[in-house]
C-alpha cells in the first residue's frame, strides 16, 4: 500500500544547521532511504524549501494569493517520502527509523488513494535539480 510520510519539524532549527550538521543528518537518513530503495519500497522523497519561500493560493471569490505559508505553526512541513509498504505497521516502522536518524518533529502517515508518477520530463527535471 502506498503511504505519504509527511515530515514536520521546526524549520528555524533545521535551517540553522551548518553544512556539517545537515550532512550528518542527511547521511543518517540516507541509510534508511537506501534500505527502502534496495527493497523497492521507496518512491519520491522531497525536501521542501523554507516556508518563507511559500505562496498560498486561497480559493475565495475572488481568489487570493498570499506570500508565505497557510498557517503559523510550531512545526512546519519540511519534507515528504512516498513509500510502498505492506501496511500501516510497516509504515510506522519506517517513520520510527527515519525518526531515529533525524530526532525532533513528527511524521504524519497518510495512505494514498491515487498515485500518478507524472510526466517523464517533469520527473527527469526533478531528479536533475535535486
Amino acid at each position: 500500500m502506498l503511504y505519504a510520510l509527511l515530515c514536520y519539524n521546526d524549520e528555524d532549527v533545521v535551517w540553522a544547521w551548518d553544512k556539517k550538521q545537515d550532512g550528518e543528518v542527511m547521511q543518517r537518513l540516507g541509510v534508511v532511504r537506501d534500505r527502502l530503495e534496495a527493497a523497492g519500497k521507496l518512491g519520491p522523497s522531497l525536501r521542501l524549501l523554507p516556508t518563507t519561500a511559500a505562496t498560498t493560493f486561497r480559493k475565495s471569490d475572488p481568489p487570493l494569493v498570499i506570500d508565505g505559508p497557510f498557517a503559523e505553526t510550531k512545526e512546519q512541513l519540511l519534507g515528504i517520502y512516498i513509500i510502498d509498504v505492506a501496511d500501516l505497521d510497516e509504515a510506522l516502522q519506517v517513520a520510527r527509523d527515519l525518526g531515529e536518524a533525524n530526532p525532533g518533529g513528527a511524521y504524519e502517515i497518510r495512505p494514498l488513494a491515487v498515485y500518478n508518477t507524472g510526466s517523464p520530463e517533469a520527473v527527469a527535471k526533478g531528479v536533475a535539480t535535486a
